[in-house]
């Protein structure tokens, strides 16, 4: 009899038992006089001690204005440096630091105040067509908790940072003494498929670690600089990024406010960047610059790549046209802090492709049956579920949301599907809402997505399930072709299918598009795709 689909990863290295001021604070002492943050647009550049120092400006500031301990912050901003300053400034004061979402509209952006219950916001001015403060201003009168607003770049901004000179230092080595690594530091709120988004409410202990152990993986010296194009208003940005770095003392590297490939290029070749992050999409971008050769990538040795699937091609051409031989990949999600599984730098091309790595040091895997909860046999689909230091403390103010994703033994129920092998392994073949059932046979879209991209003339492709009368659901492809590929219709997808995967595997319906619905984070919206689709072939609901 197989095994049962069970991992626990233990560690020589112990999990770090303090807050992130006091790490950083530690990094500070170590490496001080390395290259900390470097802020490409705007060509500002920060050491670890004049991080240091700015953000402790930033802490007395938030004193001065009277932000207690647990009191909600919020972050309204692409990426910039301010954002990292507030991020350690807040978890050096002990204020729990909210992400906003920066494609959230004005209606999002009130639930989220209300709900978390935002003393002050700090938010951009502007970015491409988003009016901030035009925004905010609609809003305010909603929102009788906010008390304050600070504009990045605005005389508030200045007045803020220049008010922690009136504070003494005592008052901020006080408020330390009364943190501990287990109090809340960060919500963060997750893109809810139906009705409002849940905030996932993390600890000291939560991100600090998931940073520190991803950073561990990929061996991270105070010799690594690591460009990161990934949002900070999420943990691929702020933990996997930024914290990952701060506990290893490497460099953060923000190469534009959003994703830009040339930039993010530029960046890698002119600061020597030896890490790249980014979502398959974003990669695949870069690889298609039409200059994309000219660009020197030789610095790099390792990266991250996360948000979904790699095709084998793209991953490919990543590690031998971009040198990253160590690339790595990473699972999880916010509510895990987010890291749960992840590749090693010695996992062959087959791993890092068809696979998101094992289990992360210190916790624990399973996949477990959705209907009974029992851990099925290694090989058999099921639900993956994780336990250990990165599940969250619960979500924001919703005790029932909580208890309906984490049971009473810790678990984390993540609503993927998934697959463990002998090795543990973990294969992620889709989400449970994702599963198409067509005429009883159960599909996965991974496994056809994977199917297609081999086709010549596809550069990306997302498989969803449509409602059909006779088999009650079948399959679309939604198709964005290479450049100056032949046109593509549903006659030819199926001949390249035809003999090489099963009848009920083939898409009925395909559909050309130059890209998809996205998150800012990069996950393809598939619920709008599925809800899309029917309007596009005017099916019945």
């Amino acid at each position: 009899m197989t095994a049962p689909s069970y991992t626990s990863a233990i560690s020589d290295t112990p999990l770090l038992g303090e807050t992130i001021g006091a790490n950083l604070e530690r990094t500070v002492a170590r490496w001080g006089d390395r290259e900390a943050l470097v802020d490409v647009p705007t060509h500002r550049r920060w050491t670890y001690s004049e991080l240091d120092v700015e953000v402790d400006e930033l802490a007395l500031g938030l004193l001065e204005l009277g932000i207690a301990k647990g009191e909600r912050v919020g972050i309204w901003s692409p990426n910039c440096a301010e954002w990292v300053l507030l991020q350690y400034a807040t978890a050096k004061i002990g204020a729990v630091l909210v992400n906003v979402n920066p494609a959230y509209r004005s209606h999002e952006l009130a639930y989220v105040i209300n709900q978390s219950g935002l003393r002050l916001l700090v938010s951009a001015v502007q970015h491409k067509t988003s009016d901030y403060r035009g925004m905010v201003e609609q809003v305010r009168g909603d929102c009788p908790g906010l008390s304050d607003v600070v504009y990045i770049g605005e005389q508030s901004w200045t007045d803020l940072v220049a008010n922690g000179s009136r504070v003494d230092h005592v008052r901020l080595h006080e408020r330390e003494a009364l943190l501990g690594a287990d109090d809340p530091i960060n919500i963060q709120y997750t893109s809810g498929t139906t009705g409002f988004p849940k905030g996932a409410t993390l600890s000291h202990h939560n991100i600090l670690n998931n940073g520190f152990f991803v950073g561990e993986l990929v061996h991270y010296s105070e010799l690594d600089r690591i460009c990161i194009p990934v949002p900070f208003y999420h943990c691929f940005g702020m933990v996997m990024g930024n914290l990952a770095a701060t506990s290893h003392g490497a460099c953060m590297v923000i190469p534009a406010p959003s994703f830009d490939p040339a930039a993010t290029l530029a960046a890698v070749q002119d600061e020597q960047c030896t890490s790249l992050y980014g979502v398959p999409t974003m990669f695949i971008g870069e690889l298609g610059l039409a200059d994309f050769a000219d660009y020197d990538l030789t610095s790099l040795r390792t990266g991250i790549m996360a948000g979904s699937p790699c095709p084998v091609e793209v991953m490919k051409r990543v590690v031998a046209e971009m040198h990253m031989a160590e690339v790595a990949i990473c699972y999880g999600m916010t509510e895990t802090s987010p890291v749960s599984t992840m590749t090693r730098s010695d996992d062959d091309l087959a791993r890092r492709t068809e696979t998101v790595g094992r289990t992360m040091p210190h916790l624990e895997s399973k996949v477990v049956d959705p209907a009974t909860g029992l851990t099925v046999r290694r090989g058999e689909p099921g639900e993956l579920c994780t336990r250990g230091h990165t599940v969250m403390l619960g979500y924001w103010d919703e005790p029932e949301k909580t208890a309906e994703a984490i049971d009473a033994a810790r678990w984390m129920h993540t609503g993927d599907l998934a697959t463990m092998d002998g090795d543990g392994y973990v294969n992620i073949v889709g989400r449970i809402k994702d599963l198409v059932i067509r005429g009883g046979e159960n599909v996965y879209p991974r496994e056809v997505e994977e199917f297609l991209y081999g086709h010549p003339d596809i550069a990306d492709v997302s498989v969803v399930g449509v409602p059909d009368e006779k088999y009650g659901e079948e399959l679309m492809a939604w198709i964005v072709l290479k450049p100056d590929a032949e046109p593509l219709d549903a006659e030819a997808v199926r001949a390249f299918c035809a003999g090489k995967i099963a009848h009920y595997k083939v898409p009925r319906y395909v559909h050309v598009v130059d890209g998809f619905p996205m998150t800012v984070t990069g996950k393809i919206r598939k619920v709008e795709m599925r809800e899309a689709a029917v309007e596009i072939l005017g099916l019945p609901t």
